[in-house]
This record gives C-alpha cells, sequence and structure tokens, in this order.
C-alpha cells in the first residue's frame, strides 16, 4: 500500500473507532453531532485513501487544498479506472455528509433509531471498503468486539417512518404547537429524503413547514418522503458480523447527476412515482397560493419554474398534455412574494406581454 494511503486510512480508521465511542457513550452531551462528524471524516479520510491507492489524484494541479467529499465520492463512483463504490453505497455516504453539515452547522434532533441506522450502516460500509479496495478486515483498526449499541435498533424504514411521523404529529398538535422541536426532529427525515433524491443542502423554512401542514393533514410519508419510499434496509447476521446496508427497491434506478448541477449531490433515486410528486394542476397551484390561476401562471413564468425540473414537468398521455407542478413549485412561489406582491408580478408580466406579447398558459 502506498505510504500516503496507509496513513490516510489510519486516520480514517481513528476517526470510526472515536465516532462508536462517541455512539456508545453514556452520556448524550455532544453525543450526537460527534457522533456524524467524527463518522463523515472517516469517511473522507478512507476515501481519499482508496483514490490514492489506485493511481488516482486527490488534489487538482496548483490547487493548495485536497479535493472534498462529493468530489471524492464521485471519483469512486464514476472515475473508469478508480471505480469502488455502488450508486447505493453513495447514498449512504451522501445521507451520512448531510446530517453531519446539519449536526455541525445548525440545529439537528435525531432519534436514536435514525442515528443506530446510520453509524450501522457506515460500519458496514467501512468494512466493505476495507475489504474491497485494501484486502483488510476491519479487526485490524479496532477490536471485533466493538460496535454499535442500541436498545432499540430498528427493524425496517415503514415501521422507523411510521414512528417518526407519529411522533412530530404529537408535537404539533393544537394545544401544544411545539413547532421548534417539530423542526428540529423532522430536520433529519427531510435530509435524509433530500439526499436520496440528489438534493445537496438544508431544507429550507418553508419546506419544513410544508411538511409539517401536509403531516397535520395525515398525508402519507411515503408521499412526502417519496426518495426513502425507493429504498429498503437490508441486514444480515448478529452481534460483530451484523450488517445493515442501503438498498433500491426492484425497479427502481439509481442516476448519476451531472457534475456542475446546482445545489445537487453525486447521485439520486428516481421518484417512486412522478405524477405523485408533481401533485398539482394550474388550478391547484392557484388554491394552494390563495391566487387566481391567471396571476399564479403570471408568477410561475416570471420565476422561470417551468425551466426547474424539481418544480415543474409536462406529462404526456395519449395525445393530450399535462402540466404539472410540484410542492417545490409552492415553496419558490412563496418565498418570491415575501419581497414582491403578486399584483406587482402580474402589472409586470402584463407590461412586458403588451411589449413582448408571450403565451400564458
Amino acid at each position: 500500500m502506498k505510504r500516503e494511503a496507509k496513513l490516510l486510512v489510519q486516520k480514517a480508521s481513528d476517526s470510526l473507532v472515536l465516532s462508536v465511542e462517541l455512539f456508545n457513550r453514556p452520556s448524550d452531551r455532544g453525543r450526537v453531532s460527534g457522533t456524524l462528524i467524527q463518522l463523515d471524516h472517516g469517511f473522507e479520510m478512507l476515501l481519499k485513501a482508496a483514490i490514492v491507492s489506485r493511481g488516482g489524484r486527490i488534489r487538482e494541479r496548483r490547487a493548495r487544498e485536497t479535493i472534498g467529499f462529493d468530489a471524492c465520492v464521485r471519483k469512486g463512483l464514476s472515475d473508469g479506472s478508480i471505480k469502488f463504490l455502488s450508486h447505493e453505497q453513495a447514498l449512504t455516504l451522501q445521507t451520512i455528509n448531510g446530517l453531519r453539515d446539519a449536526a455541525q452547522h445548525h440545529l439537528l434532533n435525531i432519534s436514536e433509531g435514525q442515528l443506530y441506522l446510520h453509524v450501522q450502516s457506515g460500519l458496514t460500509l467501512f468494512r466493505d471498503l476495507l475489504k474491497k479496495v485494501f484486502g483488510q478486515e476491519l479487526s485490524v483498526h479496532m477490536p471485533s468486539r466493538v460496535l454499535p449499541v442500541s436498545t432499540t435498533p430498528p427493524t425496517n424504514l415503514v415501521a422507523l417512518f411510521d414512528s417518526e411521523v407519529k411522533e412530530i404529529q404529537k408535537l404539533l398538535k393544537p394545544g401544544r404547537r411545539r413547532r421548534v422541536e417539530a423542526e428540529a426532529r423532522l430536520k433529519p427525515l427531510a435530509i435524509f429524503d433530500a439526499t436520496l433524491r440528489g438534493e445537496k443542502g438544508q431544507p429550507s423554512a418553508s419546506e419544513l413547514k410544508r411538511l409539517q401542514r401536509e403531516m397535520l393533514s395525515n398525508v402519507e410519508w411515503s408521499k412526502l418522503f417519496t426518495g426513502v419510499a425507493a429504498i429498503n434496509l437490508v441486514s444480515s447476521g448478529t452481534g460483530t458480523d451484523l450488517t445493515l446496508r442501503i438498498a433500491k427497491k426492484e425497479g427502481i434506478p439509481i442516476q448519476l447527476v451531472p457534475e456542475g448541477t446546482p445545489d445537487a449531490a453525486v447521485v439520486a433515486v428516481k421518484r417512486v412515482n412522478d405524477f405523485d410528486f408533481y401533485s398539482l394542476g394550474a388550478k391547484g397551484l392557484a388554491v394552494k397560493l390563495g391566487v387566481n390561476v391567471a396571476k399564479t401562471l403570471a408568477i410561475v413564468e416570471h420565476l422561470g419554474l417551468r425551466k426547474k425540473e424539481d418544480c415543474y414537468k409536462e406529462f404526456k398521455i395519449g395525445r393530450s398534455t399535462f402540466k404539472r407542478y410540484s410542492p417545490k413549485a409552492i415553496d419558490s412561489i412563496k418565498e418570491a412574494l415575501r419581497t414582491e406582491s403578486a399584483d406587482v408580478i402580474w402589472e409586470k408580466r402584463k407590461a412586458k406581454n403588451a411589449a413582448e406579447p408571450s403565451v400564458i398558459q
């Protein structure tokens, strides 16, 4: 093994051990953030070690710093001479990185079941990559008796998300209205789902509020979290031989997101049902916004929402074309209306159409 790769593997295993130690500590103080930060760091070091070991570069020419987490994942997934990751493994890495980002830069209230899921699947992935790339067993770097311990490990995603949604609904009930706590509890679910769908970054305040409204309306969680609904947990073994992996459901593809796509992760699960995601026609969109259809469509054109894949899509069924909008379109419009009213946008569009006619449908 190359000297640099060997040192990086050692650094990676050090962080993994610290992550498991923090997970298993009896005190809750700093436990969640510390666990996720060390686990994320361990994987970045391991990815760089794998790239170096396979003859790749982790520093661009004349660059002062090495490449970041996403670039490491992309190299490990798509560079033909280096490739060592599967799409499912990339999803696991993206999720851990997204949760670490929230824990390090803002607030994150993650349940014990969710935290265990991500740490145990992370430990499994670390073990898999050590064996595949370096031909080493995890026991070389940490005692075989060391593993994340949970008194209530999650059995499957359906049960886990059912439980999480019910707890959030309790916090949102009239008379309690513990919205700050509900939002913090909702955030890790939203991050998990968004990273699976190929979105990078933290959920916006408007996105979290929309999810809360939908939960209060008893919308099924599988329709709110379409990325999560497209995957399964696969476990095998017991004790120190326990493995837990994220796997896509049969028939659902995972696609590589084009490099340079704004606010996008490296890979994304294809939506389970696009019609469920793009759930609104123009009239439905107008009703949700409390604005008439003509003004709603003027706002859509003003914001260029039809050019945004996550907001708009056309479906052709037979000879008919259906123009559909997603909940993301509602969030984008409400954000815009904070600084400019619907009436002002309407007048601007009328003036522009008068000078340079365009078609609004």
